[in-house]
């Protein structure tokens, strides 16, 4: 009788804890699934928003750009920020900054170490 008794204490005593972390798991699936959500809504956004801005650009740099991006993981152009490559993060050489600075400013460049098309800002040091 004392260990029937014992035996259905400890049951009780794991059932509750089966409960708490039950219910701890379908917290965490419900905040999950609404992240999922936002992420989901966000990626359609900024997709609708790509195909706008896509629309407006010349063919033959949108098809470079996204040959250059699939290439790059992800990542086709890169900011020219204090004669640094913001994609692969090194440094351009005088020259290159020299070559940037005497080209026309609606002149695709492209960073001589990662190939990527760099984005030209008035923080980029030439």
């Amino acid at each position: 009788m004392e260990r029937r008794e014992s035996a259905q204490e400890r049951v009780s005593e794991l059932t509750e804890r089966v409960s708490a972390v039950q219910a701890k798991t379908d917290d965490a699936t419900a905040r999950r699934d609404a992240a999922q959500g936002e992420l989901d809504a966000e990626a359609a956004s900024v997709t609708k928003e790509r195909e706008l801005v896509a629309g407006s650009i010349p063919a033959d740099l949108l098809k470079l750009y996204d040959r250059l991006r699939e290439k790059q993981g992800g990542i086709g152009a890169a900011r020219l920020h204090q004669r640094r490559c913001e994609g692969c993060r090194l440094e351009l050489d005088v020259t290159e900054v020299n070559e940037i600075r005497a080209s026309a400013p609606d002149k695709v460049v492209r960073c001589e170490n990662c190939s990527r098309i760099l984005v030209r800002t008035s923080e980029s040091g030439l």
